[in-house]
């Protein structure tokens, strides 16, 4: 029986860096924004049915979909948005449930679904549990003006555009607190991933 961890943060809380510590364990990781990315290939269901709704005008000159042009019609406008949503999320429930099927098949014991907005979406029904990756307020602010090169202005509205951290806290079951060095938080994930059953792969 595989255990379905879902994986969620903040803005710059350090959720990618979890991660990749989970991979390096040789645990599959489904990323929901990696698959969100995929399911608007062109190709793909939902791309067809994003440009039966928007237009050709939304294109690139490559057949790809402008994102910053789309994002410009979704972000004013709550009807549109909820078009865009109503189209690219249940395809990419539908990639992460074929992938989380694939892993039970191979009986892995741990999954890993790295999902930003596992509340603010209601997708905890898709995991077993939830794993917040955590930074105080002071250290995310910090984190993220480093790390995007933005004023403090444009790093609150951005942190403050996602439901706080100390509200997801609450929700899950588990809690990583990120605000440290990168090794107390390898720590911390081994801890929690080997109450929940997992061994982790000793150095030769």
């Amino acid at each position: 029986m595989t255990l379905v961890i879902g994986l969620t943060g903040g803005i710059a809380s350090g959720k990618s860096t979890v991660a990749n510590m989970c991979k390096e364990q040789g645990i599959t990781v489904i990323d929901a924004d990696m698959e969100s990315r995929d399911v608007v290939e062109p190709g793909e269901k939902a791309y067809d049915q994003i440009i039966e709704h928007f237009g050709k005008g939304i294109l690139l000159a490559d057949g790809t979909i402008n994102r910053a042009k789309l994002g410009e019609i979704i972000f004013n406008n709550k009807e549109e948005r909820m078009v865009l949503n109503g189209i690219v999320h249940p395809a990419v429930r539908e990639r992460m449930n074929a992938k989380k099927e694939a892993a039970a098949a191979r009986n892995e014991a741990i999954l890993i679904m790295d999902i930003p907005l596992l509340f603010e979406s209601k997708l905890t029904n898709l995991v077993d549990r939830s794993l917040l990756v955590y930074v105080d307020e002071t250290t995310q602010l910090k984190r993220l003006m480093e790390r995007n090169q933005y004023s403090e202005q444009e790093a609150i509205s951005r942190i403050q555009s996602q439901m706080p951290l100390k509200e997801k806290r609450i929700l899950s079951d588990r809690v990583i607190d990120n605000s440290g060095t990168p090794e107390q938080t390898r720590v911390q994930l081994y801890r929690i991933l080997k109450e929940w059953g997992f061994e982790e792969k000793k150095e030769d």
